[in-house]
């Protein structure tokens, strides 16, 4: 399944770029990262089995573990994609929010647009060495 990153802004150089790099290039998962502008811009067509996973502050969080089990599961279901929309500083529309699979969130707190591209990256890390059953991972 392709952990595909679309993401509002360009990131540049600087340290949450290296951060994604970093986390990216560490998962055994096909990854693409797609930038768009602030506004506007063509999103790429939804191939037909994919899911879209939104981070807004109105969705849900998930633990690391539960995290990974959903990722698990579509997969396991046959999903080819899981696309994770990060918006500009405005955020997502409400008719936008209605077409996602999971609207998430990282907790109370506002994290800045690149960093929440970084901790995404973390996480998907994270999420695919659970599943591989790598020992890295620990919650509690």
């Amino acid at each position: 399944m392709l952990l595909h990153i679309l993401a509002r802004g360009r990131i540049g150089r600087g340290p949450e770029a290296d951060l994604v790099a970093r986390y990216l290039g560490r998962i055994s998962w096909p990854t693409k990262v797609t930038e768009l502008p602030d506004r506007g811009g063509r999103m790429p067509p939804l191939p037909p089995s994919a899911v879209t996973i939104m981070l807004d502050e109105k969705g849900q969080t998930l633990g690391s573990l539960a995290f990974a089990e959903r990722l698990g599961r579509w997969r396991d279901d046959g999903m080819r994609e899981a696309r994770f929309l990060i918006g500009a500083a405005d955020g997502f529309a409400d008719a936008e929010r209605a077409n996602a699979d999971l609207l998430l969130n990282f907790g109370a707190m506002t994290w800045p647009h690149m960093l929440a591209r970084a901790m995404l990256a973390e996480q998907l890390w994270r999420a695919t060495s659970i599943l591989a059953g790598h020992p890295y991972h620990r919650e509690g």
